[in-house]
């Protein structure tokens, strides 16, 4: 800038703070003094409207309780109702019929009647009746499979199936060799027949993606009496018809 140029505002006040610096000083006491003018006034104009006393009452009646009007009605005792009285029902109920009993204390032992009643004769699926096979016993009756299914005839396809819990209760699922379903079996769901040694025939269906015998399989098992540890060996006598040899755990003991 030009050394002749007029000052800015800016420099000409601290230029003139540096020549007058008490004008600053008294300036910042006359802003005090009209504050504290101010801040009595407007404490004189609340002690006219009473402001102090009024907000200290409304703070101590918010703190402090007051009884409740219903709590303190004392309530007359009531005596026991005769015992021929008819119990108490709402004007909207008392015409319609009477309702059934959902006490189940009364109903406990109807209800125990109607579950005992509804069981069958069959008790297989219950962990009381279960079989547990020894090593031993499963290990004999498979070795005894094994031999037999080397007697059969070798145009027959055959396999050796040992019997576990879920095959014979519970679930009652038979999976098949996979090997054996993917080269002798059919490649869709299908019915096969099972022969027993009696040549008694049974129904159960197959699963081909599952590669087990699902349906009516159950009923097979439980007719033939099997239990965990009892071998079985399929011979494949036609497309969808089985031999089925069973071999009992049970012979081990004998």
């Amino acid at each position: 800038a030009s050394p002749f140029s007029s000052p800015s505002p800016q420099r000409a006040a601290a230029a003139r703070e540096r020549r007058n610096p008490g004008e600053k000083m008294a300036g910042a006491v006359a802003y005090e003094e009209q504050r504290r003018r101010q801040v009595e006034e407007n404490r004189r104009k609340l002690d006219q409207l009473n402001l102090h006393h009024l907000s200290a009452a409304l703070r101590d009646a918010a703190v402090a309780p007051r009884p409740s009007p219903v709590k303190s009605a004392k309530r007359k005792p009531r005596g026991p109702p005769p015992g021929d009285a008819p119990p108490r029902r709402s004007g909207r109920v008392a015409s319609l019929p009477e309702q059934p009993n959902y006490r189940f204390e009364d109903t406990y032992a109807d209800i125990e009647k109607k579950i005992r009643g509804s069981r069958t004769h069959s008790t297989r699926t219950d962990l009381i009746d279960r079989v547990y096979a020894t090593e031993e016993a499963r290990t004999y009756a498979t070795d005894m499979a094994e031999e037999l299914q080397a007697k059969l005839d070798p145009r027959h396809p055959s396999f050796v199936k040992p019997m576990t819990q879920s095959h014979v209760t519970g679930g009652f699922w038979l999976g098949l060799p996979k090997q054996f379903c993917t080269k002798y079996l059919p490649k869709r769901d299908e019915w096969i027949t099972l022969v027993d040694e009696k040549g008694t025939e049974s129904d159960s269906y197959y699963l081909a993606r599952k590669w087990g015998l699902s349906a009516q399989w159950k009923a097979f098992a439980i007719n033939h009496k099997l239990v965990d540890g009892d071998c079985l060996v399929f011979e494949r006598i036609h497309q969808t018809r089985f031999k089925v040899h069973i071999i009992r755990q049970s012979s081990y003991y004998k």
